[in-house]
C-alpha cells in the first residue's frame, strides 16, 4: 500500500468512526422526540406542536438514512482499499487523481466518468 493509500485509509477510518458516533447520535435524537411525541398525547390534528414533532422525525430521519448511505460508502471505499483498487477509476480503470480523493475519498469514478451509472 502506497503512503498517499494509506493517508486516505486513515482518513477514511476516522470518518467512519465519525459517521457511526453521528448516526448513534442521531437514532438517540430521534428516538428522543418518538417518545416526546407519545408522552403527548393530544390531538395532532389540533396539537400546535404536532407538525413541529412531525418535522423533526422527518428531518433526523432524512438525516439518518444520509449517514447510513455515506458510511456504505466509506465501507466500500475500505474494501476497495483493502482488495488493490482503490483510486482506480470503476468505469475507465485509470487512476483517479490525488486531488479528487483527497477532496473525496469515498470517490469510484475519475471526474470524467463522474455521475456516471455506478449507483
Amino acid at each position: 500500500m502506497s503512503t498517499k493509500t494509506a493517508a486516505h485509509a486513515a482518513k477514511l477510518t476516522a470518518d467512519r468512526a465519525t459517521e457511526v458516533e453521528r448516526i448513534t447520535g442521531l437514532r438517540r435524537e430521534f428516538t428522543e422526540v418518538v417518545e416526546a411525541s407519545a408522552a403527548n398525547i393530544a390531538d395532532d390534528e389540533h396539537d400546535p406542536e404536532g407538525s413541529t414533532i412531525a418535522y423533526e422525525r422527518t428531518q433526523i430521519g432524512a438525516l439518518i438514512e444520509q449517514a447510513e448511505r455515506h458510511l456504505v460508502e466509506i465501507d466500500a471505499a475500505l474494501q476497495r482499499i483493502a482488495d488493490g483498487g482503490y483510486g482506480r477509476c470503476e468505469v475507465c480503470g485509470e487512476a483517479i487523481p490525488d486531488e479528487r480523493l483527497r477532496a473525496r475519498p469515498t470517490a469510484r469514478t475519475c471526474m470524467s466518468h463522474a455521475g456516471t451509472a455506478l449507483r
